[in-house]
């Protein structure tokens, strides 16, 4: 539990509230702090205000984060794929198929429970324990993950995906024929208020996102395309590619055709970089999308 009040002075006069908390408060990331704020776990003046708010001089700031819930989680000895590993971090191909964390409905066999078992350390920041994970897949989202092993780690890889110097890229076969080579998707995403397990566009409120994308192969009625997250929202290529009229094929939950394949959005993070948080060197990792995936580009190569 942390429990403070701290009276501003002309230091941080004219600073955002949520960097303020962070020069405040150690071993918690950005994202965690927005949420604090909006919730009430923060306040300015005894009153909710905005990550953005900017502070004035003499100004109280209220501090109340509960303790982090520790979750049962059961360490499970399922294989993984682990790319690459040291005392910091280690990196993972996920299947597709594999949940990343429990969650109701799914309290076992997700990712967080192999690496519990095949890992020695993980980081146990953010709140309600998510241990390690930085960033998340969808479940039939295949490819690589990168882990913290530490809180040092874990907030250094979150800060690098805030400000965009960790990339995280993307392939998907998607539905129709793109004809710009290339090109970016903006719009704001929100939680869909007719069916709550899916995202949607919306022109005003929800979470600016941009996807930058880039045509791979053409097929007769369909594409490969390379997708580089610049945010990181809740199902945000999958809603962007419904968004400009190519959903991606096998995601019949967002309107993609199941024709030639039906179990799931062909989408796999074939592509991750980041700052190793220890050393500073630049770490790349690849990977190839599964085989179901593979099957299908090869159809689709043969039918052009």
């Amino acid at each position: 539990m942390i429990e403070k009040d701290i009276i501003t002075t002309e230091d941080s006069h004219g600073m955002r509230l949520d960097k303020f908390v962070m020069t405040e408060v150690s071993d918690i990331t950005r994202s965690h702090i927005k949420t604090l704020i909006e919730s009430g776990q923060i306040v300015v003046n005894g009153k909710i205000v905005k990550c953005g708010y900017s502070l004035r001089k003499g100004e109280t700031v209220s501090i109340n984060i509960a303790p982090p819930v520790t979750l049962d989680i059961e360490p499970c000895d399922i294989p993984l794929d682990i790319v690459y590993e040291d005392e910091h971090l280690a990196v993972v191909n996920k299947p597709r198929g594999m949940v990343t964390h429990p969650a109701m409905g799914s309290p076992n066999g997700t990712l967080v429970n192999a690496l519990l078992y095949q890992l020695d350390s993980l980081s146990d920041i953010n709140g309600v324990i998510r241990p390690g994970i930085v960033h998340r897949l969808d479940k039939d989202t295949s490819g690589l993950m990168v882990v913290a092993k530490n809180n040092h780690a874990h907030l250094s890889l979150s800060e690098q995906i805030a400000t965009k110097t960790c990339r995280r890229t993307y392939i998907a076969l998607v539905d129709g024929v793109i004809k710009r080579d290339d090109g970016e998707i903006k719009g704001n995403i929100e939680r869909s208020r007719k069916d709550r397990t899916l995202m949607t566009i919306v022109k005003e409120g929800g979470k600016f996102a941009e996807t930058h994308f880039k045509v791979l192969e053409r097929y007769r009625s369909f594409c490969l395309v390379e997708f580089e997250l610049k945010t990181g929202r809740t199902h945000q290529i999958r809603v962007h590619s419904k968004h400009i009229g190519h959903t991606i094929l096998g995601d019949a939950a967002y309107g993609g055709s199941i024709k030639l394949f039906n179990g799931g959005q062909l989408l796999h993070a074939y592509k991750l970089s980041f700052d190793h948080p220890a050393t500073g060197e630049r770490l790349e990792f690849t990977s190839d999308p599964p085989t179901c995936f593979i099957d299908v580009i090869k159809l689709l190569r043969s039918k052009v």
